[in-house]
């Protein structure tokens, strides 16, 4: 009994620690987006001659994930920010907006 007890305590310790340990990775670092970055994505676009994807009809808001006719550029050298790797930025309608790169969803506009 006391070799059940045992084995059946040391199963739920691993089975609580594979479940603290999965709640840990889930954690995210917020990124705060400042004006002067849009002004640095919309003159380094300029520099680059990268056009905006123009639809009046298309209002992009934080979350809604943009179509695939909309291209999506790297993050410019300077702009520095936690996670660089994880955003890219795009020109809607003459405005830059950054995308979660594997979603496409906006996390900023300006």
């Amino acid at each position: 009994m006391s070799k059940s007890l045992l084995s059946f305590a040391a199963a739920s310790m691993l089975i609580g620690g594979i479940g603290f340990a999965s709640a840990q990775s889930t954690t995210t670092t917020t990124t705060t987006w400042t004006t002067e970055q849009g002004k640095v994505f919309t003159d380094y676009s300029t520099t680059q001659k990268y056009t905006s994807f123009d639809d009046p009809a298309m209002k992009p808001v934080v979350g809604m994930a943009l179509p695939q006719t909309v291209t999506v550029y790297p993050l410019p050298s300077t702009v520095t920010v936690v996670g660089p790797e994880q955003y890219s930025y795009g020109i809607v309608n003459n405005q830059p907006v950054v995308v979660e790169r594997t979603t496409r969803k906006v996390v900023h506009t300006w």
